[in-house]
């Protein structure tokens, strides 16, 4: 077993349980070979249980709420007989100063539990070695005073939202609202609040349902979200301090490409970002109505058809960033719950390397297009990001 196998639960081409398929849209990345069991490394030495996130950047303290949406108007689209759509959203927003205490849980362990058997069967770890990863946000903190952008978060293919919250945890010390959407059946498993953890119910299904349809539906799922955050009676107590003209999205892999076509057909979402996405929802011919667009990626996104299409379509400010060293799970936590499954990282890239490069240029991003604060760092090289190539228009 390598590492590779962990990590390709978010590729686009390789989100199946059982042999692998390949897909035939363009930008489709080959899912890897079977590793034998008898291949497989020795168990690594145990990782201790206080494995945590690295700490956030900004200066607010963090807070987290769950929420547990249901979309009454719409039957769930991969389980019908399972009722109307629903959804659990974690709200990490900045929290008062001084706000101290214990810490958010990282995962359920039946969804860690869900995880390893999807994708690390022959790990030996226990799920709580993943579900007990310390995070740095305090359950139901007060929040800060003040209105703050809104950013939703959507996972890669197969993943728990828990696999975006370094990312979410440190958008919210730096000011912002953040809404980190978990689309159940489409990752390995999400816990409800009445104890049911959703198994994967399409992870083998992948490429006779198409990219473009999962994509579209996250759409779904986040203008839904957006309607229940911002609307007249909002579905979260601290709603208030969202400043509703001031909401982006970004997303990891088919998360990513979900950005997209959410701004597609939800003019809310003034600006929105792709991390290592092919783009199987296309972005329109027209554009995106002159809004701005992120692609952050790793070096094998230049020869992505996807993306140099989605590049030529966008008509507003756009940037591609490529990051040397990184591979597709770079830009999440997914290589520390790799490390802590005693997988081998064969990635040229460390991961806390990789977590403080997502972490910078998602956030100039939105610093640029949601608070007006100029960002250098996007208009080409940076010394302190030597790894990061500029795409400029």
């Amino acid at each position: 077993m390598n590492r590779s196998r962990l990590l390709a639960l978010a590729a686009s081409a390789a989100l199946v349980l059982g042999p692998a398929l390949t897909l035939p849209a363009a930008g489709a990345e080959p899912a890897p070979a079977p590793v034998p069991a008898s291949a497989a490394p020795a168990p690594a030495a145990p990782v201790a249980a206080s494995a945590q996130l690295p700490r956030p950047t900004g200066p607010h303290p963090v807070g987290r709420s769950t929420r547990h949406l249901v979309d009454t108007d719409r039957p769930d689209p991969w389980v019908p007989s399972a009722g109307p759509r629903q959804l659990m959203v974690s709200m990490y927003y900045p929290a008062r100063p001084g706000t101290g205490g214990p810490t958010a849980p990282y995962m359920t362990t039946e969804e860690a539990r869900f995880l390893l058997e999807l994708r690390a069967p022959d790990a030996t770890v226990a799920p709580e070695a993943i579900s007990g990863v310390r995070t740095w946000a305090h359950p139901d903190a007060r929040p800060a005073h003040g209105r703050f952008p809104l950013v939703v978060l959507s996972p890669g293919f197969t993943f728990p939202r828990a696999t975006l919250t370094g990312l979410a945890e440190d958008l919210a010390s730096r000011g912002y609202v953040v809404a980190l959407v978990d689309h159940p059946y489409e990752n390995a498993g999400t816990t409800l609040p009445d104890g049911r953890t959703l198994p994967c119910a399409i992870c083998d299904e992948f490429s006779s349902i198409g990219g473009s349809t999962v994509a579209e539906s996250r759409a779904r799922d986040v203008s839904f979200v957006l309607d229940r955050l911002t609307g007249r009676h909002p579905a979260w107590r601290h709603a208030r301090v969202i400043d509703a003209g001031r909401i982006g999205m970004a997303g990891h892999s088919i998360g990513g490409n979900a950005a997209a076509a959410t701004m597609a057909g939800d003019a809310r979402v003034r600006a929105g970002a792709n991390m290592d996405g092919s783009f199987f929802s296309a972005v329109p011919g027209g554009g995106l109505d002159g809004r701005p667009f992120l692609m952050l990626g790793a070096e094998d996104r230049l020869g992505d058809k996807t993306w140099r299409q989605s590049w030529a379509d966008l008509d507003g400010w756009k940037r591609w960033l490529t990051v040397a060293g990184a591979d597709h799970g770079s830009f999440t936590d997914v290589p520390l719950l790799a490390e802590l499954a005693g997988i081998p990282d064969t990635a040229p890239m460390p991961y806390e390397r990789s977590q403080v490069l997502t972490r910078a240029y998602v956030a100039a991003f939105f610093d640029l297009h949601l608070k007006g604060v100029p960002q250098p760092a996007l208009d080409g090289p940076s010394p302190d990001s030597p790894e990061v190539t500029v795409r400029l228009p």
